[in-house]
């Protein structure tokens, strides 16, 4: 039963430092995180990492991501698809470089410099939608960098899932080109899913969506039967969740004179909202915290200071020269390029994959955890400053 208490323990301090935080207009991922830092090993020791709050902590992932696709504009991204694709490329492609010459630099192997590149070359899409949600930007460049945070995600997982293979040896050509058509398949086929399922047929609608009850069953059905999909097939469980909300997400899209649908999609997004806030989502960057023990005689500010500003650098050079391709404004690729630069969520599953599979040691996870906290916290106020200072001119 301890652990029952240790949870309690954990979500009182965890929502205590999110008010007091949330006065300052800090992100509360900071709160949560520093929650298990503060709690755990690292310092005051009186909760250690354990399978019972592991296994809450990764279920309240995958409910994270399904409530970010559920939030999603999917005919929004749509519109958008090549150059969101082009913009998150080239902000991987940055922010990979710049991270990996680093890392390598300062004498932390090939494998260790590869998966920390790969690492910062992700953006978080609850950091870009948090900061969306709060500042009045153009509906295009919203839309790209919703899409180009969700590109960039398919693209860091697949390339960890290549790097895991290069190490484990089992990586050439042939499973590379599987790994390739397996993905593109699983994304294509929820996509015509939706589009037939959700957005245009009467099936789904009469016999599920008319009950609340019956249709949050389905959502959390569907949403674990692509997490498991997903992760069978060589990607990351979450990007799973998050297409399960995105799928449902199209019912926005159905020709319905009464809007009946979308009444039933907010109820639905209203139902999850409170437990998920306030119990899941909170609970897996505890559990991150609470990972957080490295030696502090192995921490160097100087890696952390150099892989903050290569993880805000690469998103701003390669996401803005993304604009600029389709012949964006400077402004345009600025505020773009500085709105990608949040890590969060899908960051900080990899680190934990990366410390858990031995790739990356205690030391440079905890590099990175604080490189990804550095840029969670300061993306929200470049960005507001951003907008502010350009729309004045």
């Amino acid at each position: 039963m301890n652990y029952i208490l240790h949870l309690s323990i954990l979500l009182v301090v965890a929502k205590l430092l999110e008010w007091l935080f949330e006065k300052k207009d800090i992100h509360p991922i900071i709160a949560h995180i520093l929650t298990g830092i503060i709690l755990g090993p690292f310092l005051l020791g009186i909760i250690y990492p354990n399978e019972e709050l592991k296994v809450l902590s990764e279920f309240g992932l995958i409910m994270m991501m399904l409530y970010m696709g559920l939030t999603s504009n999917f005919s929004a991204i749509a519109q958008n698809k090549v150059k969101a694709i082009v913009v998150a490329s080239l902000g991987v492609a940055f922010s990979f470089i710049l991270g990996f010459t680093t890392v390598y630099l300062f004498g932390k192997g090939i494998s260790a410099a590869l998966f920390v590149g790969i690492t910062l070359g992700n953006t978080a899409i609850e950091v870009t939608s948090g900061v969306i949600m709060k500042e009045r930007i153009k509906r295009e460049i919203s839309s790209v960098l919703m899409g180009a945070a969700f590109a960039d995600d398919i693209i860091a997982v697949y390339l960890i899932g290549i790097l895991t293979g290069m190490i484990k040896g089992q990586t050439s050509l042939l499973s590379l080109a599987i790994l390739t058509i397996k993905i593109v398949a699983f994304i294509l086929s929820v996509l015509i899913f939706s589009e037939f399922v959700f957005k245009k047929s009467s099936l789904i609608y009469n016999l599920v969506i008319k009950d609340l009850n019956v249709f949050f069953t389905f959502t959390i059905i569907l949403t674990f039967s692509l997490a498991v999909i997903a992760e069978g097939i060589g990607l990351n469980r979450i990007i799973g969740a998050y297409l399960a909300g995105l799928t449902i997400s199209r019912l926005r899209e159905r020709k319905d004179p009464l809007i009946i649908s979308r009444i039933k999609l907010n109820e639905l997004i209203n139902e999850l909202q409170v437990v998920l806030t306030e119990f899941f989502i909170p609970l897996f960057f505890i559990y991150v915290g609470l990972m957080f023990d490295p030696d502090t005689s192995e921490i160097n500010l100087l890696l952390i200071a150099l892989l903050y500003a290569s993880a805000i650098l690469g998103k701003l050079i390669g996401c803005g020269l993304g604009v600029k391709v389709f012949k964006g404004s400077w402004k345009d690729a600025v505020i773009v390029g500085i709105g990608m630069g949040g890590r969060g969520s899908l960051d900080l599953a990899l680190l934990k994959f990366g410390l858990e599979s031995g790739m990356i040691g205690e030391d440079l996870f905890a590099t990175t955890v604080i490189v990804s906290m550095l840029t969670a916290l300061s993306t929200p106020i470049f960005f507001r400053k951003t907008v502010k200072k350009l729309s004045e001119e």
